[in-house]
C-alpha cells in the first residue's frame, strides 16, 4: 500500500488537472454519443483506449496483478461502465453544463460513501466545502432548469445523470482502494479491457460500425480518457477521497467553457455565480490541514 502525500495540494492539483482532460473528453464523446449512440461511443473508445494504453502498459513488462487485484479491477470496470453508459445517453440530450451541474450530487454521496467503505472520518471543513458546492449546483440548476419546459426524453436524461452519478460516487471509493493496490498504468489498461468486455456482451444487439469519419474522435476520446485516468489513479493513491472528491466541481468550469466554445450555449449569471461557490468549495477542501479537519487514514 502507497503512503499519502504528506500534504493534500499536489495530489488535489492533480485531481483537478485529470477532470480537466475529462472534461475535453467529454466533449468528443457527446458528439459520438449523437452520432452513433452513447453504448457504442462508449464501447469504440474504451476498445480504442485498451490497445493503446495495452502498448504502453506491456512495453513495461509489468508482472501480472494478483487475483484480489483483479477483481477490483473488474469491479470497478463494473460501475465505471454502468456510470459512462448512462451519462452519455443523457449528455447527447442535455446541454454539457447542465448534465456536469446535475452529476455534481457524486462529489457530495463520495463524502459519506468514504465514511462508510473506507473508515475515513468526514472533517468539518469538508463537509463544509461538500454543502457550499452543493449551493452552487443549485444556483446553476435553477437557474438553467427553472424557467424552461422540457419533453419526457429529456426528463428521462436527468434521471439518467443521477443514476449515473450513484455509480459515479461508488467509483470514487473503489478508486481510492484500487490506486492503493495498483499503479496508474495498470490501473488504465485494466479499466479501458474489462469495460469493454462488460460492453461486449450486448453487441449482438447494440454493435454498430462507425463510419471512418468518426475515427479521429474515437481515438481522441480514447488518449483524453487514458490520460485523466492516469492522473486520477496518481492522485486517489495519494489522498484521500473525501479531500478529492471536491475537485469534481471544477468539471463545471470546464464544461461551461467547452459548452460556450464548441455548442453556443450562453453563460448566464446564475451560472457564474454558481461556479464561484464551486471555485470556494474546491479551495477550501484543497486548504485541509490536520489541525483544522482532522481526517484518519482510510482503512485499506
Amino acid at each position: 500500500m502507497r503512503p499519502d502525500s504528506p500534504s493534500p495540494v499536489i495530489p488535489f492539483l492533480i485531481a483537478c488537472a485529470g477532470i480537466a482532460t475529462f472534461s475535453a473528453m467529454d466533449v468528443l464523446m457527446k458528439g459520438l454519443s449523437i452520432d452513433i449512440g452513447a453504448y457504442n461511443a462508449v464501447l469504440w473508445r474504451t476498445g480504442t483506449g485498451a490497445l493503446l494504453s495495452g502498448l504502453v502498459y506491456f512495453a513495461m513488462r509489468p508482472a501480472m496483478p494478483d487475483a484480489p487485484t483483479l477483481k477490483i479491477h473488474a469491479w470497478r470496470a463494473l460501475f465505471v461502465a454502468g456510470m459512462a453508459i448512462t451519462f452519455f445517453w443523457a449528455l447527447a440530450r442535455l446541454p454539457m453544463a447542465e448534465a456536469i451541474a446535475l452529476a455534481f450530487i457524486a462529489p457530495l454521496m463520495t463524502l459519506y460513501m468514504a465514511a462508510i467503505f473506507l473508515g475515513e472520518t468526514i472533517g468539518p471543513r469538508s463537509i463544509a466545502a461538500s454543502m457550499l458546492g452543493l449551493v452552487g449546483v443549485i444556483v446553476i440548476v435553477a437557474g438553467k432548469l427553472g424557467g424552461g419546459d422540457y419533453a419526457p426524453e429529456a426528463l428521462w436524461a436527468v434521471g439518467a445523470v443521477f443514476l449515473s452519478a450513484v455509480f459515479y460516487a461508488y467509483n470514487l471509493i473503489l478508486a481510492r482502494r484500487q490506486a492503493k493496490m495498483a499503479g496508474p498504468m495498470e490501473i488504465a489498461f485494466f479499466q479501458n479491457l474489462f469495460v469493454t468486455l462488460f460492453l461486449a456482451l450486448g453487441a449482438p444487439w447494440f454493435l454498430a460500425v462507425p463510419g471512418t469519419g468518426h475515427a479521429p474522435h474515437i481515438v481522441g476520446a480514447a488518449i483524453l480518457a487514458t490520460l485523466s485516468l492516469l492522473l486520477l489513479s496518481w492522485a486517489y493513491a495519494r489522498a484521500e477521497a473525501q479531500i478529492l472528491a471536491t475537485s469534481e466541481y471544477t468539471g463545471f468550469l470546464w464544461a461551461m467553457g467547452f459548452g460556450w466554445y464548441f455548442y453556443a450555449e450562453p453563460v448566464t449569471l446564475p451560472t457564474i455565480a454558481g461556479a464561484v461557490l464551486i471555485v470556494a468549495a474546491c479551495l477550501i477542501v484543497a486548504r485541509k490541514t490536520p489541525h483544522g479537519d482532522p481526517v484518519e487514514p482510510a482503512a485499506a
